[in-house]
């Protein structure tokens, strides 16, 4: 058995394992995961949204990075190295496979997360609540898909490898930072501990991470061309489901603005 197909397998065994185990229970509000999902969320709420996923470190971070690797040719020298050497995958083949396995291998435990998410203890509302749930989610997709091609069509960019597709920002990037981050926002609904939480983090940072890699040494994209996905998934994701999702995250932490006479005072407020 191949790596890919092992790789696909073990996903496969996760999801449905999650499936099995899903849809018992409330969450610690006594709500069901989706049971909160509106269109009209409220304007303070969208503008909530909006600057918390903007000021993300996984938003702004990946969108600095992009920026920075404008300067020179740090752009061309990265992916030509990396493209050339390619010390983790081993083939540009090898690296443009497993970063399709690695995007639909962050599709499925999106998926798993979302079914697995306390939903009700009765089958109709557990039928609604994930119905709402996956719409919410699943439209947020759709927008950022458009949002990819519209990018491309817009900079015309060429791939490093010279074909004629266009190449910012990576879809494939973008695709993963999505589904982990929709992920990462499901989890909040399973009650875990810090720590809990805190490992599954860095575990879908690192599929992302890989998934973007492997797009630069596939020689597929360049290093901003990824980070700039990354920074698109990350928002449309944390925007969407704190906007419309309706699950409150008392830990979030929010950047404040505050007028004065001498100016303005810049704060982060911390909720728990």
């Amino acid at each position: 058995m191949m790596i890919g197909d092992r790789f696909r397998a073990a996903t496969l065994f996760f999801l449905c394992t999650s499936i099995f185990y899903s849809g018992c229970g409330v969450m610690s509000n006594s709500r069901g995961w989706g049971q909160d999902a509106t269109l009209s969320p409220g304007w303070d709420r969208v503008g909530q949204a909006a600057l918390h996923a903007a000021t993300a470190p996984e938003t702004w971070g990946p969108a600095v990075g992009a920026l920075a690797f404008q300067v020179g040719h740090a752009d061309r020298n990265v992916v030509e190295w990396a493209s050339k050497s390619t010390p983790v995958y081993g083939s540009q083949r090898n690296a443009a496979n497993r970063s399709d396995d690695l995007l639909g291998a962050a599709g499925m435990i999106w998926a798993a997360s979302a079914l697995a998410a306390p939903g009700n203890d009765t089958a109709e509302e557990w039928i609604m609540n994930k119905t709402r749930g996956f719409a919410v989610e699943t439209g947020t997709g759709g927008l950022m898909w458009g949002a990819v091609e519209y990018l491309k069509s817009a900079t015309e960019r060429t791939r490093p490898d010279g074909s004629d597709r266009e190449s910012f920002p990576s879809g494939h990037s973008s695709g993963a930072a999505l589904f982990t981050t929709l992920t990462s926002k499901n989890l909040e609904a399973y009650g875990w501990s810090d720590s809990a939480m805190i490992a599954s983090r860095l575990g879908l940072g690192t599929l992302t991470a890989a998934t973007a890699w492997a797009r630069v040494e596939a020689n597929q994209h360049y290093p901003s061309d990824v980070l700039a996905g990354i920074a698109l998934g990350h928002f449309f994701g944390a925007f969407f489901t704190d906007a419309f999702l309706g699950m409150d995250n008392p830990r979030n932490t929010l950047v404040v603005f505050e007028p004065s006479r001498k100016g303005a005072v810049a704060m982060m407020r911390f909720n728990y």
